[in-house]
Order: structure tokens, then sequence, then C-alpha cells
């Protein structure tokens, strides 16, 4: 959501007059940022588990609700390297390291180890893989190159900073489970900044936005009327 959620604030301070601090991060590290009493009042997240965790444990007002679905892109900036739906060309030699972000706390490194294991290609390129701790960081071993090649969010490969770098491709989204990305309004807000959060909350589900998650690579979720 980095790239994202700045098109967001832009967008909605068009006519509300706000200051709105962003903090990005791994999906697992902010949640136990929130868990020790980090000053947040909005948690979005790329995957659905940590906003329900923190829901479960009493620290969100009311349940996460889904705002869109990501997707898992393959990325290099290396244009020596012919890419491919077939992962198989992760085995070649001109590949010596594949970027992927920590499965346990960042979901595209989830579903990216998810596919690598779906055709049984884990173990074998498990001595290239660079880890990053989060997308941000894995993106950015891809696009500086430290990376051969990686896996990444296409919101990221269609971002104004990297749009231009390299090149990449769709993987289908039927090889890995959803990457259903919700909100969360915290807790911490009720004493603080609520009724200026729970607006902008309200503004992440409106139809203006879902116009902008799809220009920045994701699905939007549909509204009830839509289901």
């Amino acid at each position: 959501m980095q790239y994202t959620i700045k098109a967001l604030i832009t967008e909605y301070q068009k006519v509300h007059a706000i200051k709105i601090d962003a903090v990005l991060g791994a999906s697992g590290n902010l949640t136990q940022q929130i868990m020790q009493g980090a000053p947040y009042d909005i948690f979005i997240s790329a995957d659905t588990s940590f906003p329900q965790k923190l829901s479960e444990r009493g620290f969100t007002i009311e349940v996460p609700k889904i705002y869109a679905q990501g997707e898992l892109v393959l990325w290099t900036t290396r244009y020596d390297i012919n890419l491919s739906q077939n992962l198989q060309l992760l085995l070649s030699n001109n590949i010596k390291s594949i970027a992927i972000a920590n499965p346990s706390t960042a979901p595209y490194g989830s579903a990216a180890q998810f596919i690598l294991k779906k055709y049984n290609l884990y173990e074998k390129v498990a001595s290239k893989l660079v880890t990053g701790e989060s997308i941000t960081q894995t993106s950015q071993f891809i696009a500086t190159g430290a990376a051969d090649i990686g896996f990444t969010a296409k919101s990221i490969v269609l971002s104004d900073a990297m749009k231009r770098k390299g090149k990449w491709i769709e993987l289908n989204m039927h090889d890995y489970p959803p990457i259903r990305q919700a909100a969360v309004l915290l807790k911490y807000s009720q004493k603080n900044n609520y009724n200026e959060a729970k607006a902008f909350y309200d503004f992440l589900f409106s139809a203006k936005v879902k116009e902008i998650y799809k220009m920045f690579g994701y699905t939007p979720a549909p509204s009830k009327k839509e289901e």
C-alpha cells in the first residue's frame, strides 16, 4: 500500500483539511506494534489474519473489512532474463538470486512461497532465495538488481516510482491463496482522533476509492449490492 496510500491521502485531502501520517511496515510487525500500544488509529493490512487477530484480542472497534485483493507478480530488472508463466525459469543457472518477502510476516511472501511449493520448486531454489523483511524491502532488492528476479505486488510495479524499471508478468491468481486485504478501525482512535479516523476509514470503502485501487493493481472488494 505504500504507493496507493499516498494517492488515497491526496484524494482525501482535496476536500478534507486534515494531516494523515502513514506508517509503513510488514503486516506482522505492525500487528505487534499495535499490541504493544503503538498510537495508530487505522490498520490497513495485506492479510486479513492480522487485523482479525487484533479484533479477537480486543484492539479494534469493529471487525475488519475487506477493501481489495492483491495480485502477485514476478519482476526483474535484468533484460537478459526471459520471463515466463512457467516458473521453471527460476532453476536456470542464469538466475542466482530470487527475492521473496518474509513468508511469516508479509502476505505476498507467503503467497510466493505457496506457489513455489505448489510447483515443487521451493526446495530446489531455496539456496537462491533472498528474503526481505517486507514487500517494500523485497521490491528494493529487485529494483536495484541486488536480486536477479523476485516476487512482489502488482501495485508496486505499477507505481510511478517503479513502472519504468525492468519487466514483469502477472502470476495466475488461482495458483496461490487470495491475498485479501483488510482495514480496521483501532480502539486507540476512540480517545484521540475518532471522528477524523472514522471518516477516513469509511472513505477507504467508497466507490471513488475503488477506482484508485484498480489503477494501482488491486481487485476492489465488491460492495454488498455487487455481491
